[in-house]
């Protein structure tokens, strides 16, 4: 099976042309390759697909995180699939339309000195702001209210942790919160996927490898949820830390970006555009008030070329 590894600013997956490539077990197969250690290693698998007819789209993709769960959209993802598809002739359309498990998104993109796309703007669509299009289950709000700026209490921190060992011991219990001035409130917002937004004054301290698991599986999200800790540099820049859903600390997320955005402007911390810094990079977000839709623009890079022996699940060949 052939196979692209491609990053947008750290967000690694492994992309297979799925219509040259026949994947029976894409759930199975994004585990095995995902494995930093012992194979091609990344934050998932995306399969690149032909679109339904119906979509009027360009090329179509499914994504699956490192531990086999499908998720329904990644924003770094998507530029890399733009990339894709361009650079390899499959088609030149500018904007082109990509479907995916959030419907169609659009895309502009522009090349670089070699002649292949190097950056991409997508065009995230509207944020979904109820609780039950998100998904979630929050004590005393209804499905239609929104989640913004709602009480997050120590308590309630304790009570995501507890009975969970490592994050006891790494964090002192809830210490953490006042060295990190973790603030006691949290938005949700859903990109196609849903996002927990934390406000603090120090994103580097928070212990996000034990705390980023016990709210991802918080009761209050029985799809689960990706988990982002953000500080405020200014009215036009932030800085963010994730946990993704399925797959862990990840280098960034495009739609957490995108829901950082929205939630900062919805609380009045951020412009409707803004600079956001993740550990892999930057991105730029805005929220166009004129349309109500996300706009986040950012890099595409090729790493290297490949063939996965599934047999034997081993990488056989690499080539840049």
């Amino acid at each position: 099976m052939r196979f692209s590894k491609m990053h947008g600013i750290g967000n690694d997956y492994i992309y297979v042309d799925a219509v040259r490539e026949d994947v029976i077990d894409p759930a199975a197969l994004a585990r095995a390759v995902s494995d930093r250690h012992t194979a091609i290693g990344g934050d998932g698998l995306i399969l690149i697909g032909a679109p339904s007819v119906e979509s009027k789209a360009h090329a179509s993709m499914r994504i699956f995180n490192a531990d086999g769960s499908e998720a329904q959209m990644c924003g770094n993802g998507i530029r890399c699939v733009t990339k894709f598809v361009v650079d390899r002739g499959i088609c030149d359309e500018n904007p082109l339309r990509i479907e995916t498990g959030r419907g169609v998104l659009e895309m502009e993109w522009w090349v670089g000195s070699d002649g292949n796309v190097c950056d991409v703007e997508v065009d995230m669509g509207e944020p979904i702001l109820g609780a039950a299009a998100i998904g979630v289950r929050w004590p005393g709000i209804n499905g239609e209210s929104q989640i913004v700026a709602r009480p997050w209490t120590e308590a309630m921190w304790h009570d995501a942790i507890v009975g969970m060992v490592d994050a006891r011991s790494t964090t002192g219990d809830t210490k953490w919160l006042k060295s990190c001035g973790v603030q006691p409130i949290a938005t949700v917002v859903s990109m196609g996927n849903p996002h927990i937004i934390f406000w603090c004054d120090d994103v580097a301290k928070v212990p996000l490898e034990s705390i980023g698991s016990a709210i991802e599986r918080h009761a209050f999200f029985p799809e689960r949820i990706n988990v982002h800790f953000v500080q405020v540099l200014g009215r036009d820049e932030l800085r963010m830390r994730t946990w993704e859903r399925g797959s862990g600390i990840t280098l960034a997320c495009g739609t957490g970006a995108s829901a950082v955005c929205v939630a900062g402007v919805l609380e009045g911390r951020c412009d409707r555009a803004v600079r956001i810094h993740l550990p892999g990079g930057e991105l730029l977000l805005r929220w166009d008030e004129s349309d109500g839709r996300v706009r986040m623009r950012g890099p595409a890079v090729h790493v290297f070329d490949g063939e996965w022996d599934e047999a034997k699940s081993r990488v056989m060949h690499v080539s840049q």
